[in-house]
Order: structure tokens, then C-alpha cells, then sequence
């Protein structure tokens, strides 16, 4: 008798993770081609970028939602928002939770790569708090903007609305049913204040809030935690100061405001740039120097782990201090009497030096298929591949060639470019080196 054994194959986390993506996005667009989902005909290629956009939750859109959309298509794109931003692999989890059933360790593995955990300890209770996190903060940011909204929109109307914008604010997606996105709230506080801590907090990344909710003290707190909040105050903090002096005098953006107004509008176009994609002002009135400084945060993005994409704060901030070690002649990298390993920083290079080439490489093609002016197509694929969503108003220039390109962009940003990388070129493990020599830089 023969005898046979055969080996159990298991699919590696990218391509789950890739997947899930993809298979989210296949069934929104279907959703969305459907005709109750829409108030007039979309083509296939509209459609499929508005929900890669959506299960990217970049918020790049060829049309304006609230008009397009009937509730039911507006409600497919809340879901994908949702899904999208937390991650279906992290809803799979819950439902077999909340049947419960066993969850494998394989399903434990895929969970741990989407969150960037060390290991699978501890992976399903941190799932729990994280959900319970979300749905926390989103019932409190609802109830809060429909109290405000009611005197306007009335309670169905106002509790609607709120609900939507705060699915799109805490996953960063920057989605909005207004035609003029946000700028018809750009003086008003509660808006503001609400949707920018939802972006924020959902950008900062749910290891960071959940080791803040386990250890309350800064010196208990993880490097990787200090680094994201210590490095989005001070870039936040930056980028509105930059903002705010740049755009002071231009009577296209905040010019003409009163100076309460000029300080609240740079604040939200501060902080908005590295995740969210909602917008108190019209892009294509602001001075190149905001545009470029808005490129440079789009393209770092938020923290690992979270709902936004880019390269990660955290790998910005390791490859500024690998720099001034370098400078320094010292041999890693220092923080918060911490030390950085060389792994880190070498996937930190990788990491950006990917990102660099996939934008050039995409940019390099868009100026190929469009017509368009060189800085606004720049800033449309930077906003897709941080996934971000801001524009200076050409998405719905863009031809169905350049739709795909961008809906790559936005798959690629959204996944990550390490697991890009990962999936393509299956690298494996060496127990072997060669022998040094010399290679002058700089």
C-alpha cells in the first residue's frame, strides 16, 4: 500500500491580505453598478474606482456622492468604508466571536500580519478591544454631530449624515455627501474639532491606542507608541504653522477671513493632509509651496496598524534618525533612551524607497495617458497612493486608462509596498553572506 502525506498549504498573510482587498472591491463594484444603487448611469470603470476608493477609503471620486448615490449605494459605500478601513480579516474575526466559534491559528496569524504584531499572543483580545474601541468613539462622535446638526437638517436627516461622516472620518477616507466636501463648514468649530479627532485618532493606529488604554504613564508607554504621539503633535503642529503663514495673504483660500476663522481653517488643512482627505478649502486656489508641503505629508501618511496608508510616520521619523546616528558617527539609531535596530531601519529605506519609485513610476505613466497640467496629476497620484483623497480638482478629468492606473496606486498605498513586494517576489531566507568590499557613496 502506498502511503502518501501530503503537505497542508497555507496562504501567506499578504495574500490574504491582498485578497480580502480585492474581493471586497469585486463585490462593490457589482453593488454599485446595481440600479437602485445609483440616481443615473455610471459606467464600470466609474465604478470601480469610487469603490476601490472606498475599500482604499481614499476618497478620490469621478462623481459627487451625495447626488450620484441613492441611500442604498451611499450605505454599500459606508461599509466598505468601514471594512476597508479596520479590515476584514478583522470583522471575520469578530463574527466568528460573536458565534463562537474556535478561531484557528492560521486566522490568528493573518490577524497578527495586518496589525503588525510580533506575535499571535494576545491577537483575539486585542481584536475585541479594538472594536470595541471603534464603535465607542464612532456612537460618541454621532450622537455629537447630530445634536449639532439637527437645528439644520432635521433628526433623520442630521443622525444620516453623521453616521456617514463619522464611518468616513474615523477611517480616514475623507468621503463626504456635500457637493463642496466640507467647505461649507470650514468656520464651523463642532465639525472641525469632531471629524478632525476622529481622522486623528483613527490614523494614529489601534496598537498605539490600545497600549495608551493599558499603560496610562508616558514612561510605561512603548517606543513605537511615543514615537507616533510625540511625532504627530510636533508634525501636526508643524504642518499648521506652515499652512497658516503660506496661505495668510492668498484671497483665494483664507486671505479674506477673519483671523479666528484663517487659525481654524489652518488647523483642519493641517492635520488633514496625512490621512483623512476631507477639505475646508479648494486645493487648486493654494499656493504651490502648500501644495508641494501637502504632497510631502500625503506621502508619509499615518501610523502602522492604523486606518490611513503612506509610508508611516514611524518610518519617516527612523530614517530622520538614522540620518543624524549616521551624522553623529554613532551605530544605531537613538530615542527616548531606546535604541533602533538596524532591521528597522533598513525596512524603513525599503519602505520609502518602494514608495518613491511606485508614485514616479505612476506619475511617469499618468503624464503619458492625460492631458493634464504636471503638478495637479502629481498631487492626484501622491493622493492616491497615501491614500489620502485630495485633489485639486482633475479627478473627474482623468480617462478610464488613468482610472485603473490610480485604482492601482490606491490598492498598492492601501496594502502597503513591502507586501507588494512581497507577493510578487517571494523572497526567502539565506544562511549565507559574501565577502565585503568597497563602494563609494555620496
Amino acid at each position: 500500500m502506498r502511503i502518501s502525506n501530503k503537505k497542508r498549504r497555507t496562504v501567506s498573510p499578504p495574500i490574504v491580505i491582498a485578497g480580502s482587498f480585492l474581493s471586497l472591491i469585486f463585490v462593490g463594484t457589482i453593488l454599485l453598478k446595481l440600479p437602485v444603487a445609483t440616481t443615473t448611469h455610471i459606467s464600470w470603470i466609474d465604478a470601480l474606482f469610487v469603490v476601490t476608493s472606498a475599500t482604499t477609503v481614499t476618497g478620490l471620486s469621478v462623481f459627487d456622492p451625495g447626488t450620484t448615490l441613492t441611500v442604498f449605494g451611499e450605505v454599500v459605500l459606508m461599509i466598505l468604508i468601514q471594512c476597508g478601513g479596520i479590515g476584514l480579516m478583522t470583522f471575520a474575526v469578530a463574527i466568528l466571536i460573536l458565534l463562537k466559534k474556535k478561531i484557528g491559528i492560521q486566522s490568528r496569524i493573518y490577524i497578527q500580519e495586518s496589525f503588525n504584531q510580533n506575535s499571535v499572543g494576545g491577537i483575539i483580545k486585542l481584536v475585541k478591544l479594538i472594536l470595541s474601541f471603534v464603535l465607542s468613539v464612532q456612537l460618541f462622535a454621532a450622537t455629537v454631530l447630530t445634536i449639532h446638526w439637527i437645528p439644520t437638517f432635521g433628526f433623520n436627516d442630521a443622525l444620516y449624515l453623521s453616521v456617514f461622516h463619522v464611518i468616513s472620518a474615523f477611517n480616514n477616507a475623507g468621503f463626504a455627501l456635500f457637493p463642496d466636501n466640507l467647505v461649507g463648514f470650514a468656520n464651523d468649530p463642532i465639525v472641525n474639532i469632531v471629524l478632525s479627532l476622529l481622522f486623528i485618532i483613527g490614523g494614529i493606529g489601534f496598537t498605539v491606542v490600545v497600549d495608551i488604554q493599558q499603560t496610562k504613564s508616558f514612561r510605561q508607554w512603548s517606543l513605537h507608541t511615543k514615537m507616533m504621539v510625540v511625532g504627530t503633535i510636533l508634525i501636526n503642529v508643524i504642518a499648521i504653522a506652515f499652512v497658516f503663514v503660506l496661505e495668510y495673504n492668498n484671497p483665494a483660500t483664507i486671505g479674506t477671513m477673519p483671523l479666528q476663522d484663517k487659525l481654524m481653517v489652518s488647523y483642519f488643512q493641517g492635520v488633514t493632509p496625512r490621512t483623512a482627505g476631507f477639505n475646508t478649502l479648494n486645493y487648486g486656489d493654494m499656493e504651490d509651496p502648500t501644495i508641494l508641503l501637502t504632497m510631502v505629508l500625503m506621502f508619509i501618511g499615518a501610523g502602522s496598524a492604523s486606518t490611513a496608508s503612506g509610508i508611516k510616520l514611524t518610518t519617516f521619523i527612523v530614517i530622520v534618525l538614522a540620518t543624524v546616528s549616521f551624522l553623529r558617527k554613532r551605530s544605531e539609531p537613538e530615542l527616548f533612551g531606546r535604541s533602533i535596530r538596524l532591521e528597522t531601519v533598513i525596512r524603513s529605506l525599503a519602505i520609502s524607497t518602494i514608495g518613491l519609485f511606485i508614485v514616479f513610476f505612476f506619475i511617469f505613466l499618468l503624464t503619458i495617458t492625460e492631458k493634464i497640467p504636471f503638478l495637479p496629476l502629481a498631487f492626484e497620484v501622491v493622493s492616491a497612493f497615501g491614500t489620502v483623497g485630495l485633489s485639486m480638482g482633475i479627478t473627474a478629468q482623468i480617462s478610464d486608462i488613468g482610472e485603473v492606473l490610480l485604482c492601482m496606486v490606491m490598492f498598492i498605498g492601501r496594502i502597503g509596498p513591502l507586501t507588494l513586494f512581497f507577493i510578487l517576489m517571494k523572497p526567502k531566507n539565506v544562511h549565507y553572506r559574501y565577502p565585503y568590499d568597497q563602494v563609494f557613496t555620496g
